[in-house]
């Protein structure tokens, strides 16, 4: 009943990094990558030892027979480096190659390990399909939870089945907004770009962070059944006593194994495990101190 009672404080909680994320989002926008506006990445390894890398950048700087515009340099593992850049074509591909080595051949100085160019228009068709799938996705749980608990409202909850899923839907866009609004902050003040990853680390947020909140309607909807002449208020207290530690478990065993992805996998994967993690913290959260607190306040309007 805890978090029944202090209902408020939570939604405080939430509302607050909502708007911080919001606000960074207008204010600053998203650095998106090469995935979304277009451009070309390089992944090189050095045979010897990686050069620093504000020694790459003055050598890339340096060329005049092309101009790179503006380059991003990530090393990567022990010898490697990623290089992001405008969309450029074999030859200047070349050119950058002898730049990154630091000397008159590329062969002998490092490997070239992939190579990826995307047009504009590709990158702008991504950025349209990802948010066409997460749509999709909120439109399809929607229904769905409607759906699952449509014969709900007959056990004198007061909350008819399509506001459950809309309470869901509520949720997760605030599983959504926070992790989006973390990455915004940390695009304007370290430079991380939102690319595919950070796309398909949302989808996934989504579907972890949405069948924890059903686990936790459902256990509403059978102790509603078994429990006809409780108030609505102390049946959810009770179901979220049942599932507090289910969830709380679930969630840590996920984040610690993200947390070790973070902190000992390859560079290119930590941005997409940081993602996952706040997304898993956020969901975790919403689920318990946010969705079923809001069915709550949702059935005291409804009697008034």
């Amino acid at each position: 009943m805890f978090v029944i009672k202090h209902r408020y404080i939570f939604f405080l909680i939430s509302g607050l990094l909502a708007m911080a994320s919001i606000f960074g989002l207008f204010k600053h926008g998203l650095n998106l990558g090469i995935d979304f506006t277009g451009g070309s990445l390089l992944e090189v390894e050095y045979i010897d030892s990686r050069p620093e890398v504000a020694a790459i950048k003055n050598n890339v700087a340096s060329i005049s027979v092309v101009n790179f515009g503006t380059v991003s340099v990530q090393p990567t593992g022990d010898r490697g480096v990623i290089v992001r850049l405008r969309d450029i074509s074999e030859e200047e591909k070349q050119v950058l190659k002898t730049a990154l080595a630091g000397t008159s051949s590329a062969a002998s100085a490092l490997i070239e390990k992939s190579f990826t160019s995307i047009g504009p228009s590709v990158g702008k068709e991504l950025a349209r399909k990802g948010l066409m799938a997460i749509g999709a996705v909120l439109l399809v749980i929607l229904c769905f939870i409607a759906f699952a608990f449509r014969g709900i409202y007959s056990f004198k909850s007061g909350v008819s089945g399509w506001k459950y899923g809309t309470i869901a839907i509520i949720t997760l866009a605030h599983d959504v907004i926070i992790p989006t609004g973390l990455f915004v902050y940390l695009g304007h003040f370290y430079g991380t770009e939102i690319n595919a990853l950070f796309l398909t680390a949302l989808l996934a947020i989504m579907g972890i962070s949405i069948a924890d909140t059903i686990v936790i309607f459902d256990r509403i909807r059978e102790n509603l059944r078994q429990n006809k002449n409780d108030k609505f208020e102390d049946v959810v207290g009770q179901s979220l006593n049942e599932t507090f530690v289910r969830s709380f478990n679930t969630s840590m065993t996920v984040i610690l194994a993200l947390g070790a992805l973070y902190l000992f996998g390859e560079t290119t994967t930590r941005d997409f495990a940081l993602a996952l993690i706040a997304g898993m913290v956020t969901g975790t959260y919403s689920s318990i101190f946010i969705a079923s607190p809001l069915l709550v306040v949702w059935e005291k309007l409804g009697r008034k």
